[in-house]
């Protein structure tokens, strides 16, 4: 009787199912075409066992106990299939389903024990139900595998009760999906996996972080309205499982600034709904109360659903997208819709409008003469680079970016040059040809000025010959090496720190002076180690010249940002009153460590910290330490 029972409530359940997809599928539908490899859905399965779970592995209580839920549901789904629904009643079958049961119960469970100490990133409301309706579910499983596998008779009024247990279970899931429940992530998810808008993340380009150049026509100029995400992205939104590990990662979030990446996905979901976000359950924008937030997918997103200041808050640091265990593109989100405020609406906060003007009449971000840009090499004999017709060549060529305008900078940029000399390297600059790279026009949303810029720089460089780029800054490193290739620029660039880690490497740079005795740690640029997944050499040149470093406690691919990308410098959104700037909450973790100095590797991030007011440790570029072990400063 309670096979039959169960049968029935199979097929239900698969209707239900059915139903909720189709709901989904029709606001995904509202989104516009995207060119998506369909073929990626048979790569699900490596995707989720490999991909996804190596983000999820980095907290292994969960990981185990979501291998215990997702591989027992999926286990207990199909066995119920196979045996139930398609009427097979095998014995065998049915001792498989209660072992089935038995582990998703005792993940379930083990996420039930973690709700009653959850961090303050989980969301509540229904993800806080959701343990126990799977311990629900897992417990009639086992259940009716017992019984079908021992031949139990049971009283009809049991088989009935365990027949509900498992009918309220299968609705978490078949009901969810249709009606937005916490278990549409499960479906939504899978799906993401398979028609991700980032493939190649799951391919030889694992870490791409490049944003998609626009055409630039009328109908592709961001996005204004939640119709228009590709389709595939509103899906992603869908797959969002609100643990907030993008919340705990945020800069801006820890600033009390008004943005919350989780809650942002949800209010795209919200808004791809036609709905409000009365319901949401989790940490708000700081300052901004939740039921305050409602659109449709035809209506603007500014400021009904996404408020602008919340947009601008973001630095584009990519911490998000480094956390979230179902791969969502955060950050390419913002971007598009900075876009289309930005070419649409031409309203950018702050000193963000001068930036972009300054670029558009200077090629350069504060308005100065070109030639200006490397007066602080006057006296280096550090030649200029003609275009290839007059003969000339080299096999460095050196791109200093806006911190040859900033006095503090110059200071790393000559020791850095010094440095290369000792050394014996062939190295020339630009001069005044060198203009912007494009990367703060871009992330200010201003993709014509970026095209622009970075066409214009492409055409100076590839009129000159030279075997390799190398600079000192990692939003220029990204620039070229990852995003200029959409545009026709192809070329071998080297971030300062991988040239001086491999001179050292070769020997042919040898410190001459004892390694500093105080403490040092060392400071990840965002630029450098999320995007440009470069974190081993800035290391092996401080142990080259005999520091040994005391890490921060996020470092690496999950450093904290300094809060100098994504322009955010420039349209400095306030945060909520009595909260620390993102550099200030920097500088904490670094005097954390008890250590004298920071090192850095980039510009943004040396103006961004030594800004810091108060007691603080020195800060202290790598290519400064270096040239002070060489003894050429």
């Amino acid at each position: 009787m309670l096979q039959h029972m169960v049968s029935g409530v199979f097929w239900l359940a698969v209707l239900g199912l059915a139903w909720g997809m189709a709901r989904r599928a029709l606001l995904w539908r509202n989104g516009r075409s995207a060119a998506v490899d369909f073929s990626g859905l048979l790569q699900i399965p490596k995707r989720y066992f490999v991909d996804l779970h190596d983000v999820v592995a980095r907290e292994p209580f969960v990981a185990r106990a979501h291998v215990g839920v997702a591989g027992g549901a999926i286990l207990a789904l199909a066995l119920v299939a196979l045996n139930y629904g398609l009427g097979l009643y095998w014995t065998s079958l049915d001792a498989a389903l209660l072992l089935a049961g038995l582990m998703m119960l005792a993940g379930s469970s083990a996420m039930a024990w973690r709700r009653r100490a959850a961090p303050a990133r989980l969301s509540r409301g229904p993800w806080s139900r959701l343990p126990y309706s799977l311990m629900l579910f897992a417990v009639a499983v086992a259940l009716a595998g017992a019984v079908a596998a021992t031949g139990t008779a049971l009283a009809p009024w049991l088989a009935g009760l365990i027949s509900l247990a498992f009918a309220l279970g299968a609705a978490e899931l078949a009901l969810g999906v249709g009606l937005g429940g916490p278990m549409k992530h499960a479906v939504a998810g899978l799906l993401h996996l398979g028609l991700h808008p980032r493939p190649e993340r799951f391919a030889d380009k694992r870490f791409a972080t490049a944003l998609r150049p626009l055409r630039l026509t009328p109908d592709d100029l961001g996005v204004g309205k939640p119709a228009d995400f590709a389709w595939n992205k509103l899906l992603s939104f869908d797959a969002c499982v609100q643990c907030g590990k993008c919340e705990a990662a945020c800069p801006a979030f820890a600033a009390g600034q008004p943005l919350n990446p989780k809650k942002l996905i949800q209010d795209l979901v919200v808004g791809m709904s036609a709905r409000n976000d009365a319901h949401y359950a989790g940490s708000p924008y700081p300052g901004q109360p939740v039921g305050s937030h409602a659109g449709a997918p035809q209506l603007p997103i500014v400021n009904g659903l996404i408020s602008a200041d919340t947009l601008w808050s973001c630095t584009t640091c990519r911490a998000c997208v480094q956390e979230c265990p179902m791969l969502i593109e955060h950050v390419d989100a913002v971007v598009d819709m900075r876009r289309h405020i930005t070419l649409v609406g031409g309203v950018v906060p702050n000193k963000g409008a001068e930036a972009l003007e300054q670029l558009r009449d200077t090629d350069t971000v504060g308005g100065f003469p070109l030639a200006a840009r490397h007066h602080w090499a006057a006296d280096l004999n550090l030649p200029v680079l003609a275009t290839a017709d007059s003969g000339t060549q080299t096999d460095w060529l050196l791109l200093v970016g806006e911190g040859g305008f900033d006095m503090r900078y110059q200071r790393t940029l000559r020791a850095f040059v010094k440095t290369l000399q000792k050394a014996g390297l062939q190295v020339m600059t630009l001069g005044a040809a060198e203009t912007d790279c494009g990367d703060l026009a871009r992330r200010l949303g201003d993709e014509a000025g970026f095209q622009r810029l970075a066409r214009g720089l492409i055409t100076t460089l590839q009129a000159r010959r030279f075997k390799h780029i190398v600079t000192p800054d990692p939003h220029i490193f990204h620039a070229l090496k990852n995003e200029y290739p959409a545009l026709g620029g192809d070329f071998a660039v080297w971030h300062h720190t991988q040239l001086l880690a491999d001179l050292l490497a070769r020997q042919q740079l040898k410190p001459t002076r004892a390694a500093r005795t105080d403490t040092v740690t060392y400071h990840d640029p965002c630029y450098l180690a999320r995007y440009g997944r470069q974190v081993d050499a800035p290391r092996a040149v401080l142990k080259g010249i005999g520091i040994k470093v005391v890490e921060m406690e996020r470092s690496r691919e999950r450093g904290r940002c300094c809060g100098g990308g994504g322009g955010a410098p420039f349209t400095d959104i306030p945060g909520v009153a009595g909260s620390q700037r993102i550099p200030d909450i920097r500088m904490a973790d670094a005097r954390a460590t008890g250590a004298a100095v920071v090192a850095v590797a980039c510009p943004n991030c040396t103006a961004m910290l030594e800004g810091v007011v108060g007691p603080r440790p020195e800060v202290l570029d790598i290519a400064e330490l270096l040239a002070e072990a060489l003894e050429v400063v």
